[in-house]
């Protein structure tokens, strides 16, 4: 087994959406000014960095980050290459069978600098968003920050996304894995009153090993590490 990182490091270096609020990050307590622990805290939008889009995003009434549903956002997962496109197309997926991939996570860059916003960038054509809904297609994911373009007023994606009920994951970091099936865990925070919610983005590579024997119950347990 192998866990891939595919999260954006976050921290007050890291770029935002333009005009989106930036990261600030201040110590609330620290042990060098004799506080005897060290305390952060960080002002953010929910939407820097890897983060995963509520319905709330673009409707007036969709869920919020804490409200959407969790079993989304773990599960088999595909990943396709298609560096170098300004716009993702129905060609792109034209060998994938959409009904089982579950999870589609879009590779449209071959690196990715946390401190640049990359603009312009990828986005996913209507048709394909359309087309991946009506699939049944749980979640779908992109390493640019939006699946629509940045210059977009209608967010035409975005709208066939959360009318198909399928879940976005916005910014993640594909730099380093190769084209395939995954084991995708990327969790929402539970935060209750926002549109949004970073996360932190791994896919699992190979089977999990499954810790085993019986729980208490049965009076034996799995050795630590």
């Amino acid at each position: 087994m192998r866990i891939h990182d595919i999260s954006q490091p976050i921290g007050t270096e890291t770029a935002t959406w333009p005009g989106d609020r930036r990261i600030d990050v201040e110590w609330t307590l620290r042990m060098d000014r004799g506080d005897s622990v060290n305390v952060a805290a960080l002002a953010t939008s929910v939407h820097a960095g890897t983060h995963a889009d509520g319905f709330l995003h673009v409707t007036r009434a969709g869920e919020t980050a804490a409200q959407m549903p969790l079993d989304a956002y773990i599960g088999r997962c595909v990943v396709v290459d298609v560096t170098g496109v300004r716009e993702v197309s129905t060609d792109d997926v034209a060998g994938i069978d959409l009904a089982s991939a579950q999870r589609i996570l879009f590779r449209t860059r071959a690196a990715v600098d946390e401190t640049e916003f990359p603009a312009p960038f990828a986005h996913i054509a209507p048709e394909l968003a359309r087309q991946i809904a009506d699939a049944g297609v749980r979640l779908v994911g992109t390493d640019a920050p939006s699946v629509d373009p940045v210059d977009s007023k209608t967010l035409d994606a975005h709208h066939a996304f959360v009318q198909g009920r399928v879940a976005i994951l916005e910014n993640v970091v594909l730099t380093d894995v190769e084209p395939g099936e995954y084991t995708l865990i990327a969790l929402p925070l539970r935060l209750v009153e926002a549109d949004s919610s970073p996360v932190r983005a791994v896919l699992i590579e190979g089977d999990i090993p499954q810790r085993g024997g019986p729980g208490p119950a049965g009076g034996q347990r799995a050795p630590a590490g």
